[in-house]
């Protein structure tokens, strides 16, 4: 089946006009050429031996009230993780230095919110402009904002707001209950009317069929404006939560939902979220061939594990590929 990708116009160009029927088409194409022709456009936008190194941290855990079925920190649910209050932004600050010591280029901090409080909105402030100062790209995510809270956000140094769309929306309630997709949509509206960048993604593996795949990356393509960060997280199933018998996605098909993601969102930074942690050397090297150019880095992310810098900085040097903005490998 042939995509509608544009033979006539460029099909590196950004567009927002996507049918959910062109979506769909581009995860049916072969792989090889899937593959290919997100390649071709992800070299017209990025140097393909680069990517860029984000550092997660979680500044408040657990005890949120959400009822996400992926979720550890969720209150409903019987989990491992126990909840802690929010950290102090000299805590925060200590470890994004370490980060950054640690070769990482951006710093993300989440907490297990449904909605940011404006009590806690000082302590937080303090935390982005200590982060910024030490040169890092800063992203947070919270939960819902209200308009006047990204503002003030965006006023500390915030450069990216984390709100992931999760899946399409025609399977938005068989995993979340608590809020709506509109809320999302809401909260996306006051980053991008702030002057902030979006980071939004999703989540595979979580029972969706492959058409509910295509939703997600649809709502994204469609947006007013793509996301500059969008991560695509392969389902960790936690136990005691509702998804932590889930059946993993299979591997080429992670693939093609990152080749179909540069395709729609050309000019985002792609990142392959969690996951990671049990994924083979050859997968991620795959989704970095089809057009992936981001990774968390650290040991953790929020509540899960993460390859080994070690790891990571062995795979990058077999793949002779680099840091964003690092020197170039002879």
């Amino acid at each position: 089946m042939n995509a509608p990708i544009g033979r006539l116009a460029d099909p590196a160009q950004p567009r927002h006009d996507w049918t959910l029927e062109e979506v769909e088409a581009l995860f049916e194409l072969p792989f090889t050429e899937l593959v290919f022709r997100a390649a071709e456009v992800h070299r017209r936008w990025f140097d393909p031996t680069e990517l860029q190194l984000s550092q997660l941290l979680s500044v408040k855990t657990g005890g949120c009230p959400e009822n996400c079925g992926y979720c550890s920190q969720s209150q409903h649910f019987k989990t491992a993780t126990t909840a802690s209050k929010l950290m102090d932004a000299e805590t925060v600050i200590a470890a994004a230095r370490d980060a950054k010591a640690g070769g990482a280029q951006r710093f993300c901090m989440g907490a297990a919110w449904r909605d940011v409080k404006d009590r806690d909105l000082p302590k937080v402030a303090a935390m982005i402009s200590g982060v910024k100062a030490l040169g890092l790209e800063t992203c947070a995510t919270l939960g819902m904002l209200t308009p006047e809270q990204a503002r003030a956000l965006k006023a500390a140094g915030l450069d990216y707001y984390n709100h992931n769309l999760d899946t399409g929306p025609d399977y938005y309630d068989k995993v979340v209950t608590t809020r709506t997709y509109q809320d999302r949509l809401d909260t996306l509206a006051a980053v991008r009317d702030a002057g902030m960048s979006t980071c939004c993604g999703g989540i595979v593996g979580m029972g969706e069929t492959r058409r509910d795949r295509a939703g997600l990356l649809h709502q994204l393509a469609t947006l007013p404006a793509h996301p500059e960060s969008l991560p695509i997280n392969d389902l960790m199933p936690i136990p005691g939560t509702p998804l932590g018998d889930s059946k993993a996605v299979d591997p080429l098909e992670f693939v093609r939902m990152i080749a179909v993601a540069r395709l729609v969102c050309p000019k985002s930074m792609v990142r392959i979220a969690a996951g990671r942690e049990h994924m083979s050397r050859e997968l991620q090297s795959l989704c970095f061939l089809a057009g992936a150019n981001s990774i968390f880095v650290g040991a953790r992310l929020l509540t899960t594990n993460n390859p080994g810098r070690d790891n990571d900085d062995a795979l990058l040097a077999e793949l002779k590929m680099r840091p964003m903005g690092s020197k170039a490998i002879a």
